[in-house]
């Protein structure tokens, strides 16, 4: 048997479960570290809202939202034992990170996200032996567990334009934004520009590098492009390119996915932004196509990372070109989960909160 922290209905209970036994090609893991995502913070009451949204998105639907869900896929976790047909190539007592996935014959589920593979809000856990990567000797398993989140905003970097000649806004610095961050700052990027309403995050965003850091509430973000050398108007860049010079590019990263944002940001970037969505709205959003049209707006919408970009974000990790340390504003264990949930709704308080089984 094993505690679990249980999605039951649309509240969280901590429970005794039967512990999962490993598969062909799959391992017995204890839980080290696992981070709560703003995933998770939506999933509580809308679990239901995302089936039916991946299911109209032509995914197939291999979890229901009424049967018990076990949260966690920001995880680092301790081989115990391996199930039959494993290689065996990590031995008992290796830490490990993985991509959060189980491959079955009806198709991929997601560890956290499933009925039958329980997430990091648990004791122990069944992962896929050849998903599996060592944490190196060095890094604690709290930082190794930051290797999902950010291998988030390494895959929106590198579905990006971001470049030598680009200027780059990242709205909202909670994890996602902050892992944009870190992607863009890891590559020697910038100028970076950091725009939060909370205090506590745009500290958080300078320490990840950030080169400017703006209040919205005081100061639009879209104010500085001239300053950066971003021309604003068709007109500008016309002007530019007679004289045979271009002049930066813009490049937003939507960290927000709230409604409303994806508009702001039409009417403010300069022409030719890229606009890359990261940040997950789940509801009906309204645009201006004309506006983007006239400003020859790209809009981009990202979603999770490959195996190679996971495997990078951790080397980096390991290296210290990716200080996640900022980020981690508190750990509990299973007992704690249900109030750090509510306690993360507050930014001047938590940021990421890691849960220790």
């Amino acid at each position: 048997m094993m505690r679990a922290v249980v999605r039951r209905g649309r509240a969280l209970a901590l429970d005794t479960l039967a512990r999962p036994e490993p598969g062909a090609g799959q391992v017995l893991a204890r839980t080290l570290a696992c981070g709560i995502c703003g995933s998770d913070l939506h999933a509580v009451h809308s679990m239901e809202q995302m089936v039916e949204l991946s299911a109209r998105a032509g995914e197939p639907v291999l979890i229901d939202p009424a049967r018990d869900i076990v949260f966690g896929h920001e995880f680092c976790a301790e081989i115990v034992d391996h199930g039959p047909g494993t290689d065996r190539r990590l031995k008992a007592g290796t830490r490990v990170v993985s991509v959060p996935v189980a491959p079955t014959p009806l198709g991929f589920e997601t560890i956290g996200y499933s009925n039958r593979f329980p997430g990091g809000f648990a004791e122990a856990m069944v992962l896929t032996e050849a998903m599996l990567l060592e944490v190196p000797g060095g890094l604690s398993e709290v930082h190794a567990a930051m290797t999902e989140p950010f291998a988030v905003g390494e895959h929106a970097v590198a579905e990006s334009d971001a470049g030598a000649d680009t200027v780059n806004l990242v709205v909202g610095c909670g994890p996602v934004g902050l892992a944009v961050i870190a992607a863009l700052k890891a590559r020697g990027l910038g100028p970076v520009i950091a725009s939060d309403y909370s205090p506590a995050r745009r500290r958080i965003a300078e320490a990840f590098g950030a080169d400017v850091v703006v209040d919205p509430a005081r100061d639009s973000p879209h104010a500085r492009w001239r300053d950066w050398g971003v021309p604003v108007s068709r007109t500008e860049r016309s002007v530019l390119a007679i004289g045979g010079t271009a002049g930066k590019r813009a490049i937003v990263f939507e960290c927000v996915g709230v409604p409303g944002v994806i508009q702001s940001l039409v009417e403010g970037v300069p022409v030719g932004t890229q606009i890359m969505v990261v940040g997950v709205c789940m509801q009906t959003d309204a645009i201006e196509p004309f506006l983007c049209i006239n400003k020859s707006i790209e809009l981009k919408f990202v979603l999770g990372y490959t195996p190679d970009e996971f495997a990078a974000t951790l080397h980096r990790i390991a290296q210290g070109m990716i200080d996640v340390a900022p980020v981690v504003t508190g750990e509990v264990g299973l007992e704690g989960v249900a109030d750090a949930f509510a306690a993360l709704g507050d930014p001047e308080k938590h940021c990421k909160i890691v849960v220790r089984p």
